[in-house]
């Protein structure tokens, strides 16, 4: 009986065993990294002008919290099923983690769908569109940072150290006003801050969780709880939205379209390689996002200013540096096996 049993179970697993060997030799190839890096870097980057877009085709009070928050559960609801729907119909079968494994979805689920954008919606409706990118940038850094110290996936070393002051040069100068004086809120920088660091957890829990649990299933049905819980939240203390006509539908679907096509291609690719090696291509993020703003919000004054044209260099100079010559030690760390 047990022999038939294990000889049901064996062409299954030798399916799976080839799904997962296919899957890696494509998401290590340096074009797909690069491609699918670039194409989460441009959905980030719309996201910037495309909230705020949101905000106005929902009726959205930028200054009454709940309502920002109803507005974000909404979008990563609809993110979430779309994942679970996608993944559904590519497995053919109704896509839902293993059991033992719903408590890192919840875990993934409170520093990414949660913590993360609750910081984001409020921090972006206290800044302009190109300041929130570049500050979200910062991002990038705290990943590295998560990697080395809590992860410890890496070793911190000078290089990266150097990446680091770079990058926070550039958080210092789009700070920094025509009359040179520090402008901070911790509503607003403070938070979208704040949501960089939250992003930067949800990265290594993927990666980590990744190993046990489908890459669909995680990131879905994280952001459907994630996004019923922010929606519950939001509606429970009197967040209200109004949507204007067929565009505000348009541009709820869109921006569920990013975190759910974004966040799940960055799963695939940092599951199968370095975190480093995602978010060197990251250095685009905030680029894109002082892009779209710039065209879209019309905030092209603010593009073109000194302090922003040289932060959005610093930032993607130090993830560059950090990324570049910090490379090879990272290889060499694979290789040892020693982290």
């Amino acid at each position: 009986m047990n022999t038939d049993e294990n000889t049901k179970k064996r062409p299954e697993a030798n399916t799976d065993a080839a799904d997962r060997d296919r899957a890696e030799k494509f998401f290590t190839k340096p074009v797909v990294v690069c491609i699918g890096a670039i194409i989460c870097c441009i959905l980030w980057g719309s996201a910037f002008p495309c909230v705020k877009i949101g905000y106005t085709l929902f009726s959205v009070d930028t200054e009454h919290v709940p309502s920002i928050i109803l507005f974000a559960g909404l979008r990563f609801t609809l993110a979430g099923m779309l994942v679970v729907a996608f993944g559904s119909i590519r497995q053919k079968k109704i896509l839902l983690p293993k059991a033992k494994n719903w408590w890192r979805v919840l875990l993934v689920c409170i520093f990414q769908a949660v913590a993360q954008y609750i910081f984001f919606y409020i921090g972006l409706a206290h800044v302009s569109g190109v300041k929130g990118s570049v500050l979200n940038g910062l991002g990038v850094f705290f990943t590295i940072l998560c990697a080395c110290f809590v992860f410890r996936t890496e070793k911190f070393n000078l290089v990266k150290l150097s990446g680091c002051v770079l990058g926070f040069g550039g958080v210092i100068l789009i700070n920094l006003g025509g009359d040179f004086t520090f402008e901070f809120t911790l509503l607003g920088e403070g938070f979208v801050i704040l949501s960089g660091l939250s992003a930067a957890v949800a990265a290594g829990l993927v990666k980590i969780f990744s190993k046990h649990e489908d890459t669909a299933a995680l990131c879905g049905w994280q952001f459907f709880i994630g996004g019923a819980a922010l929606t519950a939240v939001g509606a429970g203390f009197g967040g209200r939205v109004d949507p204007t006509g067929a565009g505000a539908y348009f541009m709820l679907l869109y921006l569920a379209l990013i975190s759910s096509v974004a966040f799940t291609l960055q799963g695939y690719i940092v599951k199968y390689n370095p975190i480093s090696r995602f978010a060197v291509y990251k250095s685009t993020n905030p680029l894109f996002g002082a892009v779209f703003s710039a065209i879209i919000l019309g905030e092209s004054e603010q593009l073109l200013s000194y302090y922003t044209v040289l932060a959005i260099i610093l930032v993607c100079l130090g993830i560059f540096v950090i990324n570049k010559f910090g490379e090879k030690n990272n290889v060499k760390l694979q290789k040892t096996g020693h982290f």
